[in-house]
């Protein structure tokens, strides 16, 4: 299997102070890391590309490590967490998909063992394309204050035979969360759901 070649990385942190309500005891963060990697199968079909997700693996826990540092350093403060991928247009969608193993497992392992399935989106994109990374909390997808999202894109990338492989973390609720539900007090921990 190929190499996984990064271009660059792009990392976005928000701190949130307020939205135009009282602001929070401590600001919330949310932030994005973004690879921008060549894709080996980009211009032509091939049948096996599953193998492609071992090699990620490591870059999968690279990511995650780099965006818990850019959110403060304390894996324990991260509440939310999304993935996505943005495929240039000499790849196809499945591509894309190549990312949820290595993306999603890496951060539930960094994070201890976080029990929600990560959220995801992907496409296929040109150069500046954006994506809408939805956001759950890392341990029961139903807590309904965690709902978010987080746009990312890059102005020069996906080029034609590249990727933008994203993870995407908070460090609390919406700012102002306060439509019921389920609470992240109430988690019974059970199945990534409730």
């Amino acid at each position: 299997m190929a190499d996984v070649v990064v271009r660059k990385f792009v990392t976005q942190v928000d701190e949130i102070f307020h939205e135009g309500g009282p602001p929070p005891a401590r600001p919330h963060k949310r932030g994005a890391i973004l690879a921008v990697i060549a894709n080996p199968f980009a211009g032509q079909y091939v049948e096996d590309i599953a193998g492609f997700m071992d090699t990620l693996k490591p870059l999968g826990l690279d990511m995650a490590g780099r965006l818990v540092a850019a959110l403060g350093g304390d894996p324990k403060a991260i509440e939310g967490y999304g993935k996505g991928a943005i495929v240039g247009e000499a790849g196809e969608l499945e591509h894309a998909a190549l990312w949820h193993v290595p993306g999603g497992y890496a951060m539930r392992e960094l994070l201890g063992g976080a029990k929600a399935i990560v959220p995801s989106a992907k496409k296929v994109g040109g150069l500046g394309a954006r994506l809408d990374i939805p956001i759950t909390h890392i341990d029961a997808s139903y807590v309904r204050s965690h709902f978010d999202a987080f746009e990312i894109g890059i102005v020069d990338a996906p080029r034609s035979g590249e990727i933008v492989l994203a993870l995407v973390m908070t460090t609390g609720p919406r700012v102002h969360a306060r439509v019921g539900g389920l609470a992240a007090a109430d988690i019974k921990g059970e199945d990534g759901l409730r």
